[in-house]
């Protein structure tokens, strides 16, 4: 078994964000592999996302931002559980990271569940009344459909839009966040303001 070192956990905790023991705990796992435990973390951390989510998140934030010039604002209501929580420094960076996807992305809804039933079935009947989907066997015209409004919700989704440059959605960076907070954490709502529109 590798010897596991302060230096060691102190590494792991600042990749991952997670606590002491717990990074302690994954490195002795791995036999002192920071990658490996890193992975481990992560995985355990979407875990414990998952059994929050059904936890009422009523504190938070709104936050704000406007782009450089002044053509542009956003006023985004990001909530988490504990006003605590609310004013830390890494719940306040979501918060602007979130405000400044909105600005450059423009995501209609905030999630999925979000999209008004009307207009997710007009959606899905223009796609089903396209050129291309009607072109093809009739068996797989739904999962076609299917396909294409994933790529929709990506365009106007905001937790499923890819994060920056990135290779995760923001979504993921939310769950990040929920698994380092220790809190359900809920972008409730945005608006996004473009002079002349």
């Amino acid at each position: 078994m590798a010897k596991i070192t302060a230096e060691t956990v102190k590494a792991l905790r600042e990749l991952s964000g997670a606590g002491v023991m717990e990074c302690k705990r994954a490195l002795e796992e791995t036999d002192g592999d920071i990658e490996k435990a890193a992975a481990i973390l992560k995985e355990r951390g979407q875990a414990a996302a998952q059994k929050r989510a059904g936890r009422e998140a009523n504190e938070g934030q709104i936050g704000h931002y406007i782009h450089t010039g002044a053509k542009i604002g956003v006023l985004i209501e990001v909530n988490c559980e504990t006003d605590f929580v609310a004013r830390t420094d890494e719940f306040q960076k979501l918060v602007r990271d979130l405000a400044i996807q909105v600005a450059g992305l423009r995501p209609l809804y905030p999630t999925v569940e979000s999209i008004p039933a009307a207009d997710l079935e007009a959606k899905k009947t223009a796609l089903l009344a396209d050129q291309a989907t009607l072109a093809k066997p009739e068996a797989i015209r739904g999962q076609i459909v299917e396909g294409q409004l994933k790529k929709w919700f990506a365009e106007v989704v905001l937790l499923e839009q890819p994060f920056r440059d990135q290779d995760r959605s923001v979504g993921q960076l939310v769950t990040e966040a929920i698994a380092k907070t220790g809190e359900n954490i809920k972008v409730r709502r945005f608006v996004r303001f473009e002079l002349g529109e």
